[in-house]
């Protein structure tokens, strides 16, 4: 693992999830570096690394020489992305904690907008959204209506009141995600639908964005295997939350 030795007061730290993203990481580390100094120079970035096998791992270790605010999290197994995330929020130093795709889906100039949500404006969790009346998404039919499908039975099932739960692109309040996250029992993909509804239901304060988003070139979905998948995870935590409190 590669370490840097950071202030304890950084206002924001940022983590990129990365499992075989040896292709993407130099321009997201170097676009996102060059984002967050339009506004900040108090941050640090950590590279989530989830038992990558195409040299993703390495490639972070010499980025990391490189960018003294830049450190990685490396995991010789892959245990989900949620996991990932986890790992790295506990082990950051910011105020404000933020995570983004590393494949750049949203464009980074929504990042300060998402950032200031927190810092500034006072809301305990922020996240970007591409079904706004503002939003602009672009992707496939079939992707586009299964997302709508999936927010449509996270909101009736879970009562949950965003738009989209999904967005790889949100921000926290420290102190309220670190008191929330070993509730959330979601590994992998479902990890944003979960903290977002656990948030909803506890009362803190969310901030939807809507953003520019396009699909990701490679993207790691399987959209019949993970949605599937998710449909379950959306009943395992409507009988968490509703029945088994009963």
């Amino acid at each position: 693992m590669t370490t840097t030795k950071l202030d304890d007061q950084l206002q924001v730290s940022l983590v990129l999830p990365a499992y075989n993203e040896v292709n993407y990481l130099t321009p997201a580390v170097e676009k996102t570096i060059q984002a967050l100094n339009q506004f900040t120079n108090s941050y640090e970035i950590i590279i989530a690394e989830d038992g990558s096998i195409d040299g993703t791992s390495d490639r972070s270790e010499d980025l990391a020489k490189q960018y003294p605010c830049l450190r990685l999290i490396h995991r010789d197994k892959r245990l989900g992305r949620g996991t990932a995330l986890n790992n790295a929020f506990k082990q950051s130093n910011g105020q404000v904690l933020v995570y983004m795709d590393l494949d750049l889906a949203t464009d980074l100039r929504f990042l300060r907008p998402l950032i200031e949500a927190i810092s500034v404006e006072g809301y305990d969790f922020a996240t970007g959204s591409r079904m706004m009346e503002k939003s602009n998404a672009t992707r496939t039919f079939s992707r586009g209506f299964s997302s709508k499908t999936y927010n449509f039975l996270v909101r009736h099932m879970l009562g949950s009141h965003l738009r989209d739960h999904q967005c790889g692109f949100k921000g926290f309040k420290r102190k309220p995600l670190l008191a929330m996250m070993d509730q959330v029992k979601a590994t992998h993909w479902f990890w944003d639908t979960e903290i977002m509804v656990r948030a909803h239901r506890a009362g803190y304060k969310i901030k939807e964005i809507p953003v520019e988003w396009h699909s990701g070139r490679d993207t790691k979905v399987n959209l019949a295997k993970d949605s599937l998948n998710m449909f379950w995870q959306i009943i395992g935590l409507w009988w968490n939350l509703k029945i088994r409190r009963k």
